[in-house]
């Protein structure tokens, strides 16, 4: 009866009070030949430990999560706080809607203004939204955006932007007027190189740092060969938890900063729900797609949170609208502000240097392996491209069966680099998990 709320003596109650004497005579009105009349293909009731006994024993197949993992490309292994899970899961926050009457909704107010601060003061940026869906969706918007500000259409991305954040965005504007130019990386740096297509009909140079292949990008030498044709500077990063080490995209100049949230106390989730942040400057504020919570005070002077700014259809002038994003990520980007608040601006710092640490003894590692070697001579953050003696699907193949998933073939995304795999090494990752990837590639 625990999950069935009517007892069978209440069912009959029910039915003779409408004049019915059983179930079958309720749907009397369906065709019989379209009614099963069998019993479902399912198995039998079981107990509730024998249903958690079942439900560990599916969870115990997925050997994936038990194998040390250098899996990074977007979504990263990171330590989250019990704290984080402990919280979220507060009824206050895990059933809340969203926030449109603000006076019964101050906490999910504060906590939306809280994780917008965090993330204009990480990005060095003076505004940023209450979050967006995902970091693709964010750069997608990042897009429409700059062609908003500058009344330009074309975009030049990078091409060691992300593939699939490339993919999406690519999506997101199949029907609009933009402009997608791919400008290449540099093949011995890893950077973006070819900035030919920058001219006075450019909206935004797009690029990531750190980028798909681990390099960190030189952001204000870039950041000024935007602005001199007089277009915008956007970068995206995947890798947030890069924020509490290198120097923030804002004190480079950008004018817009979007990426992906994940790696701020939320697991990877086969792939979601993550959640996405965008930051630019205030003057182009009311160009900035999603919400944004502010704060103000009463005539008693007591403080209280409230939607400033929402520029959804919904809620303004159709032809006004900067896009149809219907809300934020409240829940996830509730676990973020948790994250970054219990680590504290100390705590991010040492997560990244733990990374940066780790990641270069790794580097460094196998590059002395006979037949491996570091294609790129940027440097890194806790992510990087190796190249191995023959095809990367094999070296990795041969690392699965000795229990190391150990990382991304680049083939999958780059034709041509068939023996390169991209190598990550998060402060999860021991230095016993690391020596055994090294004797995996032997």
């Amino acid at each position: 009866m625990r999950y069935i709320p009517n007892s069978p003596q209440e069912r009959e109650e029910m039915l003779k009070e409408i004049g019915l004497s059983s179930a079958e005579e309720l749907f009397r009105t369906i065709p019989g030949d379209i009614r099963l009349a069998r019993p479902l293909n399912v198995s039998e009731p079981l107990a509730e430990n024998e249903i958690i006994a079942a439900f560990e024993g599916m969870a115990a197949r997925n050997t994936a999560t038990q194998k040390p993992s250098f899996l990074g490309a977007g979504v990263y292994s990171h330590y989250s706080p019990t704290i984080v899970d402990h919280l979220l899961q507060r009824s206050e926050f895990f059933t809340s809607y969203t926030p449109y009457q603000p006076e019964i909704s101050q906490g999910t107010l504060q906590y939306i203004f809280e994780f917008q601060t965090l993330v204009a003061q990480l990005t060095a940026m003076e505004v940023a939204n209450a979050s967006m869906y995902d970091g693709s969706t964010a750069m997608a918007e990042s897009y429409l955006m700059a062609q908003r500000v500058t009344r330009r259409n074309k975009i030049v991305v990078a091409t060691s932007v992300h593939p699939e954040y490339r993919e999406v965005a690519r999506t997101y504007t199949k029907h609009g007027d933009a402009e997608i130019v791919e400008a290449a990386f540099d093949e011995a740096t890893g950077r973006l190189a070819d900035l030919s297509a920058l001219d006075d009909k450019t909206a935004a140079l797009v690029v990531q740092s750190p980028n798909f292949f681990g390099c960190i990008e030189d952001l204000s030498e870039l950041a000024a060969k935007a602005h001199e044709v007089g277009a915008l500077f956007i970068v995206v990063v995947t890798e947030a938890i890069s924020l509490g080490l290198l120097k923030a995209p804002g004190a480079c100049d950008a004018d817009i900063v979007v990426g992906e949230g994940q790696s701020w106390g939320i697991p990877a989730s086969f792939g979601g729900p993550h959640v996405g942040f965008f930051a630019t400057r205030e003057k182009f504020v009311r160009q900035m797609p999603g919400r944004l919570c502010g704060v103000a005070y009463d005539k008693d002077g007591k403080r209280g949170f409230t939607l400033t700014l929402s520029t959804r259809e919904q809620h303004i002038r159709r032809e006004k609208a900067t896009s149809n994003i219907c809300t934020n990520q409240g829940l996830i980007a509730l676990a973020a502000t948790i994250y970054m608040e219990a680590m504290g601006k100390q705590g991010l710092e040492e997560v990244a240097v733990q990374n940066a640490q780790k990641a270069a003894y790794a580097k460094n590692a196998i590059a002395a392996i006979d037949g491996y070697s570091i294609p790129f001579s940027a440097p890194t953050f806790n992510e990087f491209v190796v190249r191995g003696p023959r095809p990367a699907n094999e070296i990795l193949e041969a690392a699965r069966e000795k229990g190391i998933i150990g990382g991304l073939a680049l083939s999958k995304y780059y034709p041509g680099r068939e023996n390169e795999f991209l190598v990550c090494v998060t402060e999860t990752a021991a230095r016993e998990s690391i020596d055994l990837l090294l004797d995996s590639l032997r």
